[in-house]
């Protein structure tokens, strides 16, 4: 599944986060770590999400009104 991130520039490195899943964030000193780290945040919450909810997936669709 593809799912849409927001990455922010610091001194301190890259903050990253993944709208489509409340509460799902993850940061790395470069780009290239933080986004390889929301990988595995996004696998994380998924799975949990499956466990208490019994979530199979998210999609996160544009409409237009």
């Amino acid at each position: 599944m593809n799912y849409r991130i927001i990455l922010r520039q610091s001194e301190e490195g890259w903050a990253v986060s993944c709208p489509a899943l409340l509460g799902c964030h993850s940061q790395g000193a470069t780009r290239e770590e933080a986004e390889e780290n929301i990988r595995i945040a996004i696998r994380e919450w998924l799975e949990v999400e499956a466990e208490e909810h019994g979530t199979v997936a998210v999609v996160e669709e544009e409409i237009t009104v």
